[in-house]
């Protein structure tokens, strides 16, 4: 008798990114309340390759909720049910014997599928290159001290640097708007010092890179924030929002 949960999958399967996917479905037994979802996947991927089938690629790393790589849609919701969780710290314990679950990768055009679950998510390293940067020299880390920061804005910036660049934020969106992710980014450097010279060509430069990648515009409704696994708040895009509006005038 096998001992553990009976689940049944749903898995979106798409061999490369010109030709059309469709959902599997796949029955699975054995699966401990205790293991992490990713590990329920790598059982999954056991079994089929001990069939001869091709395993179900999907995106992992340090399985820890750092590095941002496990980008999966489970039942609907972006990273699962969990709030404040990546797919890696989601345990088969929020699931019951005999569920159903989907999984799907990240829906957006601008997150083209690369195989399966796995897409090309290199739209967000081009707007980092647009202007998530500091140019200045800066010379060796100062004393910790030395640099006067009011405890707001230290605050503010350490809530946008926690963004791990996911993707859960477009993937959530009905408009597929990295607005949260392009805020996050903008906000950590421009509460630090070093940051505030740069300001404004920053934001610009950003903005309108998303807008190139072919991410959707924000309508605020929240969803990015409700899925975010580091729960940065949606306030970042207000702050965006504001400073694009400054630098628009100041540019005239």
């Amino acid at each position: 008798m096998v001992e553990g949960m009976k689940l049944k999958l749903l898995v979106w399967r798409q061999k490369n990114p010109k030709e059309k996917g469709r959902m599997v479905e796949y029955t699975i037994e054995g699966i401990s309340p205790d293991m992490s979802f990713l590990e329920m996947m790598d059982h999954l991927n056991d079994g089929l390759v001990r069939k001869g089938e091709d395993p179900v690629t999907f995106d992992h790393d340090c399985r820890e909720g750092i590095c941002g790589s496990c980008a999966l849609m489970i039942n609907g919701m972006a990273h699962g049910p969990d709030a404040g969780t990546t797919a890696c710290q989601l345990h088969m314990r929020r699931f019951k014997d005999g569920d159903t679950i989907v999984i799907e990768p990240w829906r957006a055009r601008a997150f083209p599928v690369v195989k399966d679950l796995a897409v090309d998510r290199s739209a967000f390293d081009r707007i980092i290159a647009a202007g998530g940067y500091i140019t200045a020299n800066t010379g060796g880390a100062p004393d910790a001290n030395s640099v006067p920061i009011p405890k707001e804005d230290a605050d503010t910036a350490m809530d946008a640097a926690a963004c791990i660049a996911c993707g859960a934020c477009v993937a959530q969106c009905r408009n597929a708007s990295a607005a949260l992710f392009t805020s996050a980014k903008i906000s950590h450097l421009a509460h630090l010092p070093q940051g505030e010279p740069e300001r404004l060509r920053r934001v610009q430069r950003m903005v309108w890179q998303a807008d190139a990648e072919g991410f959707g515009n924000c309508s605020n409704e929240g969803e990015c924030e409700a899925v975010c696994p580091k729960e940065i708040s949606i306030k970042h895009i207000a702050l965006m929002n504001r400073d694009f509006l400054r630098a628009a005038k100041e540019s005239k």
